[in-house]
């Protein structure tokens, strides 16, 4: 997430009421998860196994929980708690606004689109032309969707991201402050739901197709011309690569990436990165084939165990 303007450290420190080492200028552009930092960006971390890899990481300014060594070139937000001052930030550059309207006023709707009754466009919304949104779907703010996009009924675009952090009076949620964009001919079906990033982009590029009841989490990037079939669920930050099939009911753990033109038959459990061009199955999923043999052999063992006892 960009900042309207470049802020310098020093406002950025007052805004959350903290220390900083920097200088008070040091231009602060925006802030992002650690997986799509850019030069600029604020990423928090609020563990030592972790404090390496953000300090290492594009991100320039760093906001931690301890005091440590700042790097070359970065600045460091000195905090108690970087994950409450995180969701400072977002409240801050990106709050949550009302809309007074079923079709905000800011929506921006191309020409020859067709929008059903019931449907709810939130604030700063983009459609391009020649798109029907169904009756009963709702997309909330920010979302940007491109020309010749069909969304079917009940379908849920831009809802907060599944993330949470643990504390001794329950689950504290990380605020969303990103987006979803919707590229070119892209075909959703009924009741799915898409999850907007935390700060970045929940991203379904041009061409690809969803059935109804696919879920897909916050930061995911869906490739083009990519075909996902109905209860598959796709967790937080997985990359998709292009002409990917998913069959029914596949289940896809976070932050791994499926590789292009690989096919993943129905009710296969993801749990790890997939190359490209193979097919997958089972769970956790392996290339088809020895799967299959696999599942052979196993019904081979009361045959093998009576046989023994002979």
């Amino acid at each position: 997430m960009k900042f309207p303007s470049i802020y310098p450290l020093k406002e950025i420190a007052n805004i959350i009421g903290c220390e900083y080492v920097g200088e008070d200028a040091f231009p602060v552009h925006g802030m992002n998860e650690i997986h799509v930092v850019e030069p600029g960006d604020i990423v928090f971390v609020d563990h030592p196994k972790y404090y390496e890899k953000a300090l290492q990481s594009a991100a320039t300014v760093i906001l931690i929980n301890k005091k440590v060594d700042c790097p070359q070139g970065k600045a460091l937000l000195i905090s108690d708690d970087p994950f409450r001052d995180f969701n400072k930030l977002t409240n801050y550059f990106n709050p949550f606004r009302p809309s007074a309207t079923a079709i905000s006023v800011s929506a921006k709707i191309g020409e020859g689109t067709v929008i059903q009754p019931n449907t709810f466009i939130g604030n700063n919304v983009t459609i391009g032309k020649n798109c029907v949104i169904h009756p009963n779907v709702a997309v909330y703010d920010n979302t940007v969707i491109g020309d010749n996009v069909v969304i079917h009924a009940g379908t849920v675009i831009g809802a907060d991201a599944f993330y949470y952090k643990k504390r001794p009076e329950g689950f504290d949620p990380l605020i969303s402050g990103g987006r979803v964009v919707i590229e070119n001919n892209v075909g959703i079906g009924a009741l799915c739901t898409i999850d907007k990033g935390v700060t970045g982009d929940t991203t379904i590029k041009e061409g690809t197709k969803l059935d109804n009841q696919v879920h897909i989490g916050h930061d995911t990037v869906i490739g083009r011309r990519c075909l996902i079939a109905s209860q598959t669920g796709i967790a937080g930050c997985v990359i998709v690569e292009d002409e990917v099939t998913m069959w029914g009911q596949v289940g896809v753990t976070s932050a791994i990436t499926i590789g292009t033109k690989a096919i993943i038959h129905a009710q296969s459990g993801i749990s790890k990165s997939l190359e490209g061009g193979k097919v997958y199955f089972g769970s956790p999923a392996e290339e088809s084939r020895e799967k299959l043999k696999q599942l052979a052999n196993v019904k081979k063992i009361p045959e093998i165990l009576s046989m023994l006892k002979k």
